[in-house]
């Protein structure tokens, strides 16, 4: 590891998880479960602290519902010690797709790739 990567991990939060959290949870944390994603979460001792160390892109969204209803402490027992009962019409968890090719487009937009023809707008044009 490169000096400037020393760095970035010291201050920088955005290019994964800083020196400090990475004492902390080798110090204080114990491993409590891993998502599909490859997070692993973590607690202290007294579980009073719960943390997730991310798995590549830092994004709040790429978050289950289940953990993060454990990490706020919605529910007291992780969802790798006893797993949520998930209704037969739930969907997976997808993360937020703002802001991607991947996002939403209505079908006129001109966003996706195949617009539909437009037949309820007429554009002007000067006489």
């Amino acid at each position: 590891m490169g000096i400037v990567n020393v760095i970035l991990r010291a201050f920088t939060w955005w290019n994964g998880q800083t020196l400090n959290t990475q004492l902390f949870t080798w110090r204080k944390g114990e491993k409590v479960g891993e998502d599909a994603q490859g997070n692993k979460f973590y607690r202290n001792a007294d579980n009073s602290r719960r943390w997730v160390i991310f798995n590549g892109e830092i994004e709040a969204s790429r978050i289950s519902p289940e953990w993060h209803g454990w990490l706020h402490h919605t529910w007291d027992e992780p969802p790798s010690e006893q797993p949520l009962v998930h209704k037969p019409w739930e969907k997976p968890h997808l993360e937020n797709r703002s802001g991607t090719p991947l996002a939403y487009a209505p079908i006129g937009s001109i966003r996706r790739p195949d617009p539909a023809p437009r037949s309820d707008y007429e554009a002007w044009s000067p006489e």
